[in-house]
């Protein structure tokens, strides 16, 4: 077992309270941090939304300028705050929700130098994926870690299946094309646009755009509709089947000083990821 590390001599107790605050959802302030946070996130979003329709952003085109400012500053301050009190500020950075977090801020600065790029901050909706840590629901992360583990195990067979299905399409483009491209030249021109058919009809999305029109191409058409069908079923089996083997765990919303990641056990003590003691203050 780990010896207890011991934190940087510039890492304050102030420091480390404004880690608790910001990063935990355990205690009152922490929790109140996070909730404004997510109060302030969906406003943000309903702004850029509401600048898109054309009546809202002449009338209220100033403030809608100043309300995006002012929550692009204070996401900029929630930032820095946030490589302030890591220890390791490069494993936060470049974490899952590091980058979101820059993302979502980048947009509006960007948009100085490239107009209409502010419409990209809706990346800010990916921050309220921190409503399941902040409401302690613990069962839903155990949830999506157990889904992301069946998907990482079935990947294999799934990319085996879409190669197949890659294969059936261009064949089945391509004999589209045989059939079709003399009696109706105007729709199944080429090979790509068969097969553009081809997928659309597989997937059962039917934009009805390009259509047979000889008996033999409307009968490989309802073929290719009801396999569409397997083409929904299997990826679902294949998931289904790995999700069984794959144990769920209960996770804690704990959220380590070193790495910046969640996701640990209840009654982990030390990270999963780099080792470091989540508890360090006891």
């Amino acid at each position: 077992m780990r010896s207890k590390p011991e934190a940087p001599e510039n890492f304050s107790a102030m420091r480390e309270r404004w880690h608790e605050i910001i990063f935990e959802a355990d205690t009152p302030l922490g929790k109140l941090f996070d909730i404004v946070l997510l109060i302030f996130i969906l406003a943000s979003v309903f702004v850029v939304m509401m600048e898109t329709v054309g009546d809202y952003s002449v009338r209220y085109r100033t403030l809608f300028f100043i309300l995006e400012w002012t929550f692009t500053i204070f996401f900029t301050i929630e930032y820095f705050l946030r490589l302030y009190v890591v220890h390791k500020k490069r494993k936060y950075a470049l974490s899952f929700f590091g980058i979101i977090d820059l993302l979502a801020i980048l947009p509006t600065y960007i948009s100085l130098f490239i107009v209409g790029t502010q419409s990209l901050v809706v990346i800010r909706a990916l921050r309220l994926l921190r409503v399941f840590r902040i409401f302690k629901l613990a069962n839903f992360l155990s949830e999506s870690r157990f889904l992301i583990d069946s998907l990482k195990r079935s990947r294999a067979k799934i990319a085996v299946f879409l190669f197949f299905i890659v294969l059936m399409v261009c064949i089945l483009g391509s004999v589209m094309y045989l059939i079709e491209g003399g009696v109706n030249p105007e729709q199944f021109d080429s090979i790509p646009r068969a097969i553009y058919w081809a997928i659309v009809t597989l997937t059962t999305v039917g934009y009805g755009d390009i259509s047979p029109s000889t008996p033999l191409g409307q009968f490989i058409a309802a073929i290719i509709m009801i396999l569409g069908y397997a083409v929904i079923a299997v990826p679902t089996g294949i998931i289904t089947a790995e999700a069984v083997k794959t144990d769920s765990i209960s996770l804690s919303t704990q959220v380590c000083r070193y790495c910046a990641k969640e996701g640990h056990d209840e009654d982990a003590e030390y990270c999963k990821y780099c080792g470091e003691n989540l508890h360090p203050e006891s």
